[in-house]
């Protein structure tokens, strides 16, 4: 019987390796940006997300000015991909560029890989915007090395899934930094510090007595490895993203009221601890799940980077929810495609590329900002 992971898998490994080519009278062609663009799925999907766009921004459209919505509409004829007179050798290149970065659409390895990259991406957006707005960023620092200190643990004991030992350790260190802080006994990041460095230190002192050093397979939860994850752990990626999309989306007031003010949310009848624990569970094993995908030390650029940035252009909670799906997927799909091109690691080049997009942002908006001012005055 096929875990959740793999049925993800088969049911997208056709359109992937649709993007990569296609097979024509006995020839395989690559697939280039004028067969995506003109293909059926594209176009609806365009008249879906431009429907989407009006509505949602109605009520802006209808205070613009004719002249600017004019302006807008020229330009974007103009600057259309279908304009093959201003980009016609762009729309004959293949859609997926790079030499060994296609692959990713093509092989089953590296389909697993890519797949739960995305996975995790995508619930890590939505954990960070509630993490941002508790102001719990270092959390997924802490559990992070916390599950490196379970990964260790499984490697020298022989275990086939050490990420099981992780599930463990994060989950316990989750309820008790929880339990620390609302019960007075440790307050800010105090008990974050402690259990990180605690079960970091533990993880580093078996591996020295035990296990005999740093090995290629530890260096793979330290910093991320995309071909560690196989069938098992992708199926355990999919099912942790499934219930944390899940939970923290049945729980979202909740655990927002719980942020703002616990006092009134007790006072409304809201079980706090109880919703406490729950998110702290659910944080510990998306956590883990990133594992694989950035590294134990790299946790953070997806956890907290993508939802930072999305704060310096989002207006609401559900604008910034968008935005951090957004910047998070180019972020890993960047990184990705670096990685393989460039021969890196694929952990370290998601968080350098989320940081790069971070400070991008900063910086437009600063210069945005800056110029608006400037002619005002």
């Amino acid at each position: 019987m096929m875990g959740i992971g793999v049925e993800i898998l088969e049911v997208v490994k056709p359109w992937l390796e649709s993007l990569h080519g296609y097979e024509l009278r006995g020839e395989y062609y690559r697939t280039t940006w004028r067969d995506f663009l003109t293909s059926n799925e594209t176009l609806i999907f365009l008249a879906l997300l431009t429907a989407a766009g009006i509505y949602f921004g109605r009520n802006y459209l209808t205070s613009m000015p004719k002249w600017m919505g004019a302006s807008i509409l020229i330009i974007l004829v103009l600057l259309s991909p279908l304009n093959t007179s201003l980009w016609g050798s762009w729309l004959d290149s293949p859609l997926i560029p790079g030499e060994y970065f296609p692959y990713f659409f093509n092989l089953e390895m590296l389909q697993r890989a890519f797949i739960a990259a995305i996975m995790v991406t995508i619930v890590a957006g939505f954990l960070g915007v509630f993490l941002l707005i508790q102001n719990l960023a270092l959390i997924g620092d802490g559990l992070a090395h916390v599950s490196f200190g379970g990964v260790v643990v499984g490697v020298v004991y022989g275990a086939t899934q050490p990420l099981d030992y992780a599930l463990v350790f994060s989950i316990v260190s989750a309820i008790l930094i929880y339990e620390l802080q609302s019960r007075g006994i440790l307050t800010g990041d105090a008990a974050i510090a402690i259990f990180l460095t605690g079960t970091l230190a533990l993880g580093l002192v078996i591996l020295r007595v035990k296990g005999g050093g740093l090995t290629t397979d530890i260096e793979g939860y330290l910093f991320g490895n995309l071909l560690l994850i196989d069938e098992v752990n992708l199926d355990r990626i999919a099912l942790i993203s499934v219930i944390a999309v899940v939970v923290l989306s049945v729980m979202r007031s909740a655990v927002l009221a719980c942020a703002i003010d616990p006092l009134a949310a007790r006072i409304q009848g809201l079980p706090v601890r109880i919703v406490g624990l729950i998110f702290a569970v659910t944080t510990a094993a998306v956590v883990v799940s990133m594992v694989q995908v950035v590294g134990a030390l790299l946790v953070t650029a997806l956890l907290v980077t993508p939802a930072a940035t999305a704060k310096q252009v989002g207006h609401s909670f559900r604008s910034c929810l968008i935005w951090t799906q957004i910047f998070g997927l180019t972020s890993v799909i960047g990184g990705i495609y670096l990685s393989a091109e460039y021969d890196s690691g694929s952990g370290s080049m998601i968080a350098l590329f989320a940081a790069v997009v971070f400070g991008i942002v900063v910086i437009g908006k600063s210069a945005i900002q800056l110029i608006i001012r400037t002619n005002v005055n």
